[in-house]
């Protein structure tokens, strides 16, 4: 019976008629007391128990279909005086459901969008990055202990060939390249051989910034990075920088922001401190500089470096990293916006 069923699916679905006798006869052919389909709801009594529990649900799926199919040609055709079908074009088409920007893309869109009104332009890098453009001229020295910071997935044998572990590399090519004034942002994806877990992932993204002229300050730094907070998080939000260490910055600082849950009052989320750390920053290493073939004594500069996971888990309030891997609809639905 199945079979049967399958062939008179494909009978409704070639159907096309001439004319609106047709779609009567059609009617009649297949959803009549006497037609088709009730003939297959009649042999359906004599089967047995399991059988009627895959039939009929295939049975029912076929009248809908049949019924819908009937229905369209009814709406969507029209006679006209010489009996002949036509087609309504002044009918309205069929909505399409269209997809949404992952979360990911829109917060980097969005910081993009901060940082380029600022003047800074976007560049772009290999993936697959060799030794010396990823560390060394970042001052990372051979037996520099800052190597071990970041646990690489190293493609070549000899250990030249890596996947990028920060889009900090993109930086090491424009200054090697490029001559100052440099105002650059480089997004991207970025590796390191970690456990995947809430918190963390093998696989994740970068947006870094680099300033580069005569003159540039730590104050220079700091403004341009509360009026990105203020844009990211809204008027109100505050940040503080604390000192900390990166190979190729010096002075260098991690950067809180007032927690947007609790307005900066304590909550679980921001452990009752008032604070979220979003980014490390600092000025440029006079040694990174002198690599590069820039003169530190004539040029200053500053760079940022944040993860677009670890902003979009705070402005959405997302718990869980795994969530922007899983490709899951009833996350992703929820990211219904234009930018």
């Amino acid at each position: 019976m199945i079979q049967r069923i399958k062939e008179l699916q494909k009978l409704v679905e070639e159907f096309s008629p001439v004319n609106i006798a047709e779609i009567e006869e059609f009617r009649l052919k297949f959803l009549s007391k006497k037609g088709l389909i009730t003939e297959l709801f009649n042999d359906f009594r004599t089967l047995n128990p399991e059988e009627k529990k895959i039939v009929g649900v295939e049975i029912n799926k076929l009248k809908q279909f049949t019924t819908d199919k009937l229905n369209e040609l009814k709406s969507s055709l029209v006679v006209s005086d010489n009996s002949e079908v036509e087609l309504d074009l002044s009918r309205p088409g069929d909505s399409f459901k269209l997809g949404t920007r992952h979360p990911i893309s829109i917060v980097r869109n969005e910081i993009i969008s901060i940082f380029t009104r600022l003047g800074f332009v976007v560049g772009d890098g290999a993936e697959i990055e060799n030794d010396d453009h990823n560390f060394s001229k970042l001052n990372f020295p051979d037996d520099h202990p800052a190597r071990d910071m970041q646990d690489t997935f190293f493609i070549s044998s000899d250990m030249n060939v890596l996947l990028r572990t920060h889009t900090s590399s993109v930086q090491a090519h424009e200054m090697s390249e490029l001559k100052p004034p440099i105002r650059s942002l480089a997004p991207g994806r970025v590796y390191r051989n970690e456990a995947i877990s809430a918190r963390a992932h093998c696989l994740f993204h970068q947006i870094e910034g680099l300033y580069v002229d005569k003159n540039v300050s730590f104050a220079d730094l700091k403004q341009t990075l509360d009026y990105f907070a203020k844009e990211m998080f809204g008027e109100k939000t505050k940040i503080r920088l604390r000192p900390s260490y990166f190979p190729f910055t010096e002075p260098s600082a991690e950067v809180d922001v007032s927690c947007t849950l609790c307005g900066g009052k304590g909550c679980n989320v921001c452990k009752e401190t008032g604070w979220l750390e979003i980014l490390g920053c600092g000025m440029v290493d006079p040694n990174v500089f002198e690599t590069a073939g820039i003169d530190p004594n004539v040029y200053s500069g500053f760079a940022f470096g944040m993860g677009i996971e670890r902003i979009t888990m705070l402005k959405y309030g997302i718990k869980d990293l795994r969530l922007f891997f899983e490709n899951d609809l009833r996350f992703l639905e929820q990211f219904n916006t234009a930018y």
